[in-house]
């Protein structure tokens, strides 16, 4: 099968609406619903997500890309937990947005073993087989085979949480060995993976705020193993504007690198510089 043919089905898949949407408004990620019987795809530039899970030869190869983005970029050797941070990030902020798209869009939410996810980084291509998803009672899709049908918003932000967890979760036992990280640092950047991606698809939604209403109401503080909250916050800018922004809870390590030029959301950006950074130059 050709890659072609591949990011050509149309097989029918409650989800497949948002993922569209998110190709719309973001084209530099894709993300396909692989047909019953269709073959996941293989080879030069693909990997499992099982197989990141599994560390070994696929993870290393997968991380020789970061290592020489890194060089080429930046002039430098990044230490090898950096090179992990920037890997694990660059595989997780899209994977979450296989599960948050959905339910932000559509309030479905499809469950996404490790062994039903294929990427293909160069190509910014995610495939996908849904064999089931939660949803809402009044939802249309809720007689289709495999939807699961939950009683109100409530049980489904908890489905959003347990799908991204049955997914991300061996992929951090995967990464850990290569990251001079505990287990409650990683679901901190699962938490920020999370949030961030769909705070960022929603702007170019734009529907900015209702996302981050709704992540506060997801990721509130209490929700294990996740750590950390949503964390918006409102800055005011020079015009007397409001300018939303986050603290992370956990740090993606840029700084290492470049350490005069820290993530707007690092808890190391203070106040100031932030409101710097978020507003426009005139």
């Amino acid at each position: 099968m050709t890659v072609s043919a591949l990011f050509t089905s149309t097989a029918a898949s409650p989800v497949t609406a948002s993922y569209a949407r998110l190709a719309e408004v973001f084209p530099g990620l894709r993300a396909e619903v692989l047909a019953e019987g269709e073959a996941t795809p293989s080879g030069v530039g693909w990997v499992g997500a099982a197989e990141l899970a599994g560390g070994g030869a696929a993870l290393d190869a997968f991380l020789a890309w970061d290592n020489a983005q890194v060089l080429r970029d930046y002039g430098q050797q990044a230490r090898p937990d950096v090179v992990a941070s920037f890997g694990l990030h660059r595989y997780s902020w899209p994977a979450c947005l296989l599960v948050t798209v959905p339910w932000f869009l559509h309030r479905r939410v499809p469950r996404i073993p490790l062994e039903d996810i294929s990427f293909q980084r160069a190509l910014g291509h995610l495939t996908v087989r849904v064999r089931e998803f939660a949803c809402l009672p009044d939802d249309p899709a809720a007689t289709l085979p495999g939807a699961r049908v939950v009683p109100d918003e409530a049980a489904l932000r908890a489905e959003v949480l347990d799908a991204v967890a049955e997914h991300i979760g061996p992929v951090l036992e995967g990464f850990q060995p290569r990251m001079r990280r505990g287990k409650r640092a990683l679901w901190g950047m699962a938490t920020d993976e999370i949030v961030e991606g769909l705070w960022y698809i929603a702007h170019l939604l734009g529907e900015e705020r209702r996302a981050m209403a709704e992540l506060e109401l997801l990721l509130p503080g209490t929700t294990k193993p996740y750590v950390g909250t949503a964390g918006f916050r409102e800055l005011t800018g020079p015009n007397g504007e409001s300018l939303p922004t986050r603290d992370r809870a956990s740090c993606c390590l840029f700084y290492t690198l470049r350490p005069e030029d820290t993530c707007v959301t690092c808890p190391r950006t203070c106040d100031d510089d932030r409101v710097r950074k978020l507003t426009p130059a005139l």
